[in-house]
């Protein structure tokens, strides 16, 4: 019936794949990439010449099912997405979700994470936490920001390059004393993790020549 393997890359150092990781992609007959030219680089960099076909957001339903045919004609099958494990805040779900209806066995292949890299450096008790992804451009933006400065929890949350200078102002407003931690360019080679009040923190960051994403963690409201 086929397999599909979940398969975790580098969120930026390529060494930070496993050798299992290496081995499935190594061994699979076609990989599923959020961006082909981005994986390319991945593949090049440990000398693997495979089939590529791109899957992302823009994949059509009907496209999905085209894929799933694919893996049911005994095709094994690993989806990749441009940095990270599939699944988390991109397009893989929907694959998934088709894969698991089909009765495809889905096989996940653990690595490395923004999350996870973001957490294990906190400092404070991440046991518990609240993990938001991206939050809404507009609709019901607001309402999340206020649930957060709330939280009993810590809050973790991505956000863009683009809209981080705007994220760190709406915590301000609403819970300037809030200690936060905030990691750039996680793994590569200008990273940089910031931590403090949120006013504080925003006064450090400089987004002139800053790329990618950022992770944003928010204390709870108990933390000392």
């Amino acid at each position: 019936m086929g397999i599909l393997y979940v398969v975790a890359t580098p969120i930026g150092n390529l060494e930070d794949i496993t050798l299992r990781a290496l081995k499935i992609l190594e061994e699979v007959d076609l990989i599923l990439c959020e961006d082909t030219r981005v994986t390319r680089k991945l593949l090049d960099h440990y000398g693997l010449k495979k089939s590529t076909l791109a899957y992302h957001q823009h994949t059509t339903p009907g496209q999905v099912n085209q894929l799933i045919s694919l893996i049911l004609g005994n095709r094994s099958t690993a989806l990749v997405t441009d940095a990270g494990t599939p699944g988390l805040s991109d397009p893989g779900g929907s694959l998934i979700k088709a894969a698991i209806k089909s009765g495809v066995e889905v096989m996940p292949v653990p690595g490395p994470s923004a999350l996870t890299a973001a957490i294990s450096v906190a400092g404070w008790a991440m046991d518990k936490f609240l993990f938001l992804g991206f939050l809404p451009h507009k609709k019901g933006r607001q309402m999340l920001i206020k649930k957060i400065t709330e939280s009993e929890y810590p809050v973790v949350l991505f956000e863009s390059v683009h809209r981080i200078d705007k994220l760190l102002n709406e915590l301000s407003q609403l819970h300037s004393a809030r200690e936060i931690l905030v990691g750039r360019e996680l793994t590569k080679k200008f990273e940089t993790v910031y931590r403090g009040a949120v006013e504080a923190v925003k006064n450090q960051l400089t987004f002139s020549e800053t790329k990618g994403e950022f992770v944003v963690i928010i204390s709870p409201t108990n933390y000392k």
